[in-house]
């Protein structure tokens, strides 16, 4: 069985960067390295090898015959190595990077901030996939995701990105044709648009003075898109809970209306979740930064 393995490689890269140069000296400057590392490595692969590769004297440096051999072979691994490191470490980060997210975060944070990370990082190409389902990240093999709540899945790693509430908006038509409620009751005769993915059986389960309350809805539309669902409450089809980080500008132009602030949902977590911490190319690495500096739902 061979004694090299591919730890070694890189030893043979260096052995046959000294004999092109023709000292330990003059590899060390074009590896960026010390003299005594260089004169290390060499020694180190002789030991492995178990030949002497060169012989050593205070004026001179002499490749041995075994030395000359194993060079001739050696010859063709620092070219290639230096590529296979430009692969994986390039000097700018190119490439393709997939992404997905529900659509209401695409529109209202994403897109905003795609002109800047171009600008950034020319060379990245995205792949967005937007889907109001969660997407198997590493069946489909998705580099990366924005998801609300960590990951359900152990495998893979979740950040957090941000925390909000749920809150109760109505649009200014619906609360003009039906009276303002006032009480749990009332909210319950309320016409609603629910979103399956949080009103599980169709039930709201919401906090009112640190205590948990439950609002069985009468009547309701259900649509399992949050950009969509929101739409439909400011077009006075029923009220809803919203995010008030997604709907700013229709809280400030008062196409909705929050109504019994006193109740809220538990609080929602954000997260950028990806397959794993380890091996991470660079290209998603530097969109996961961008990501996580840009703090992009308060952007």
């Amino acid at each position: 069985m061979s004694t090299i393995d591919f730890s070694h490689l890189r030893l043979l890269a260096v052995f046959a960067t000294v004999v092109e140069t023709h000292s330990f000296a003059a590899a060390s400057r074009q590896l960026q390295s010390s003299r005594s590392r260089i004169s290390e490595q060499v020694s180190q692969l002789e030991t492995v090898l178990g030949v002497r590769l060169f012989q050593r004297s205070t004026r001179q440096l002499l490749i041995t015959q075994e030395g000359r051999k194993v060079y001739e072979e050696a010859k063709q691994l620092p070219p290639i190595l230096n590529n296979i490191e430009s692969i994986v470490t390039p000097t700018e980060p190119h490439g393709r990077v997939t992404i997905t997210m529900n659509h209401d975060i695409a529109h209202k944070f994403i897109l905003p901030l795609l002109g800047k990370f171009q600008e950034r990082y020319p060379l990245i190409n995205l792949d967005l996939i937007l889907d109001d389902e969660e997407s198997d990240l590493i069946a489909e093999q998705i580099d990366l995701g924005i998801r609300i709540g960590p990951p359900k899945d152990n495998s893979l790693i979740g950040r957090v990105i941000h925390e909000e509430s749920l809150d109760i908006f109505a649009s200014p038509a619906y609360l003009a044709a039906n009276d303002t409620p006032k009480t749990v009751e009332d909210l319950e005769k309320c016409h609603w648009i629910l979103l399956p993915q949080f009103e599980l059986d169709n039930v709201l389960r919401l906090r009112s003075e640190n205590k948990t309350i439950e609002i069985h809805p009468k009547t309701y539309h259900r649509c399992n898109s949050p950009l969509m669902m929101q739409k439909m409450v400011a077009a006075g089809l029923g009220v809803g809970t919203l995010l008030p980080s997604m709907i700013m500008q229709e809280i400030d132009n008062q196409a909705l209306i929050k109504i019994m602030p006193q109740i809220s949902s538990e609080p929602l977590l954000f997260s950028l979740v990806y397959p794993s911490r380890r091996q991470v190319p660079q290209r998603t690495r530097v969109l996961i930064d961008f990501l996580l500096n840009t703090n992009i739902f308060n952007h």
